[in-house]
């Protein structure tokens, strides 16, 4: 029996305070497949007081306790992840393949990381006669968006739970199943009751009142930078932690030496990735002017292989936008860099021919964009990507870090010794050179408004953890 219009709330799934049907919509045809329940500050009260009692008893517990339901934890999300794909697929509108090679994949690498992260991990250490002890921070509000929802999910709910905290999730009520596949997951693997807790519902009807109860100890938020300033401002009346993910605009400087077939090929797929749908995409390449229009082909003939279709069908690339709101701004920046003067190079207004159902955008290339354009200064959050000439490496640097934003950079270059120094000049928490696979141990997070806070590893964990101080513990 189907879970959707309930909530998990001290190791039970439960009806909700107050009846709120929310309908949840596949993106590839405009439809609602199933329901949920929206919660209110009523099921917020009931999930925290949960929390704050499990909190007693599950604080106290051992490493090797929280590690050993980790693993159980690891090894049902194993046993369902085509369940968990296929759910992020009608969900979102992500491409099948896409959904288990990346969707469901980085939860599991994430899960994979945090286990190994703490097998050697020390909550306690000694510096003279002073014992210094890494101590769960309490009740956790966990915020996590749509467009990476395992990746968020498992990269707040798994080192929380290596912590010793307990928690409430609020999971976004766009694509809201594979959480609720997340908690049953956690449930068979015998976390207990009150540790975990589920309410699903709207920001301003759970995510916020998240953010302002007085029994949540910390509030860790992923998703838009305006919602992300409304979360810290609720919490701030309770002095409580938050860390936050934000958005991103990020640049992908291509330097003069680069191989420049590779590296705008690759780029496009750095840009496109999950329909252009993630914070960190890199959306705004930086070309020398001499290469720009050799670049510019390069682009075009690469997003004309990005196959855009029915996300269930075999070889779709790009699947569609998540939701009407979604597919309105993205067009509305696409016509603001046509009414601005940049390049089209290919894609534009509108959906793509023999896609009239669904919320798809055509992928999209602009050249000759400028610093200053709106294309250049807002996150579209879609399949489309901003090429800017520069003259000077150290012009592109300048260009690159002029931004509100923080969370990750790009940079291309056969001299890896060249492309380290540009590295260092970035003012973002992630800087990728050379196009690299994924690391789960890295640190993730933004500088500037793309958040505060570091995810990933050992990173997550200390997010989740408090320092005592015992002076003379050793005298």
């Amino acid at each position: 029996m189907s879970n959707h219009l309930k909530f998990y709330i001290n190791g039970e799934w439960v009806d909700p305070v107050a009846p709120n049907r929310i309908p949840v919509i596949d993106p590839s045809t405009e439809q609602p497949f199933t329901e949920i329940s929206g919660g209110s500050s009523a099921d917020v009260d009931k999930a925290v007081a949960a929390a704050k009692a499990a909190f007693k008893t599950f604080s106290k517990t051992s490493k090797q306790y929280r590690l050993d339901l980790l693993k159980r934890c690891l090894e049902i999300y194993n046993r369902r992840y085509d369940e968990i794909a296929e759910a992020c697929t009608r969900e979102m509108g992500a491409p099948l393949s896409f959904s288990k090679e990346a969707q469901v994949f980085v939860g599991q690498g994430h899960f994979q990381a945090l286990i190994d992260t703490v097998e050697t991990f020390e909550f306690h250490e000694t510096r003279g006669t002073t014992r210094v002890a890494l101590e769960p921070i309490g009740v956790c509000g966990l915020i996590t968006p749509w467009n990476w929802p395992l990746n968020q999910i498992v990269c707040k709910v798994a080192p929380a739970l290596a912590a010793g905290c307990t928690m409430v999730l609020k999971p976004s009520e766009i694509a809201p199943t594979n959480a609720i596949i997340f908690a049953e997951i956690l449930h068979e693997a015998g976390v207990p009751a009150g540790v975990f807790n589920l309410v699903n519902g709207t920001g301003p009807e759970v995510g916020q009142k998240l953010a302002e109860h007085k029994d949540v100890d910390m509030m860790s938020f992923t998703g838009s930078t305006r919602a992300g300033i409304i979360v810290a401002k609720a919490a701030a009346d309770t002095v409580k932690r938050v860390c936050q993910e934000l958005g991103g605009k990020s640049a992908n400087i291509l330097l003069p030496d680069v191989d420049l077939e590779d590296a705008v090929r690759k780029g496009i797929g750095a840009c496109f990735i999950n329909s252009g749908q993630s914070c960190d995409a890199a959306t705004r390449m930086l070309v020398p002017r001499e290469l720009h229009d050799a670049a510019l082909r390069i682009a075009a003939d690469e997003a004309a292989k990005q196959i855009t279709g029915d996300p269930w069908a075999e070889g779709t690339v790009l699947g569609p936008l998540v939701s009407q709101m979604q597919f309105d701004k993205v067009q509305r920046l696409i016509k603001a860099g046509i009414d601005e003067g940049a390049t089209l190079v290919c894609g534009g207004l509108g959906k793509p021919e023999g896609l009239e159902q669904g919320y798809y955008a055509k992928p999209t290339v602009f050249g000759n964009v400028t610093p200053g354009m709106t294309i250049e200064k807002e996150e579209i959050f879609g399949p489309v990507l901003s090429i800017v000439p520069y003259d000077t490496l150290e012009e592109a640097i300048e260009i690159a870090i002029d931004t509100v934003y923080g969370l990750a950079a790009y940079v291309q270059s056969k001299d890896i010794n060249k492309a380290r120094e540009v590295a260092a000049e970035m003012r973002a928490g992630s800087v990728y050179v050379n196009y690299p696979d994924i690391d789960f141990t890295a640190p993730f997070g933004g500088y500037k408004q793309s958040g505060n806070g570091r995810e990933y590893a050992d990173f997550a964990l200390h997010d989740f953890l408090e320092i005592k101080g015992i002076v003379g513990y050793g005298a």
